[in-house]
């Protein structure tokens, strides 16, 4: 399995990793495909290809095909829109929000997955990014489709995660 794999880089000092990587497959708030999706466009979101290989192998026995693209679509889109969006949250000057952002983002319409679980994954990649205006419009966009604050924290847990084993697995390849 390919988390396991992953698991067994995880030095002793990040014992807890290892715990929370193997438990929240099993979380009962989020679908399979949400689950997987999530950990696909945080992983990809992470920008480390041992962690994006082994997550991606594995959510393959768990996503079609086209939403294992939906979910990369979701970090790659995302990783332009938190840049644009958390520069205007941080900026002081109000022009720059009455402006249009002029970015293409045709994939939020066409990425072809369920609208919620993409919706999810943007999410999840917003609070890996540290984008509170993403953060919070995928949020209430959420809500407003009827999911719970459980789910919502079941995918932010999933960022948390997979962020802090990419993070950890990078430093140590450094030691």
């Amino acid at each position: 399995m390919a988390l396991e794999r992953l698991s067994e880089k995880i030095p002793e000092y990040a014992s807890d990793l290892k715990l929370n990587l193997s438990s929240f497959f099993l979380q009962s708030e989020l679908s399979e495909q949400q689950t997987w999706g999530t950990a696909v466009a945080c992983a990809c979101a992470c920008s480390n290809g041992e962690v994006v290989r082994e997550v991606i192998s594995e959510a393959g026995q768990h996503l079609s095909p086209q939403a294992l693209r939906a979910a990369r679509a979701a970090a790659a889109i995302m990783g332009m829109n938190n840049i644009y969006y958390r520069f205007q949250h941080l900026s002081s000057n109000e022009k720059y929000r009455t402006m249009p952002a002029r970015l293409r983002m045709n994939i939020l319409r066409s990425h072809g997955a369920n609208e919620v679980d993409f919706e999810l994954w943007c999410l999840a990649v917003s609070a890996l990014n540290g984008c509170a205006t993403c953060v919070e419009a995928h949020e209430r966009v959420l809500r407003e489709k009827g999911l719970s604050e459980e789910q919502i924290l079941g995918a932010v847990r999933i960022a948390a995660v997979i962020h802090a084993v990419a993070a950890v697995l990078h430093s140590s390849a450094f030691s």
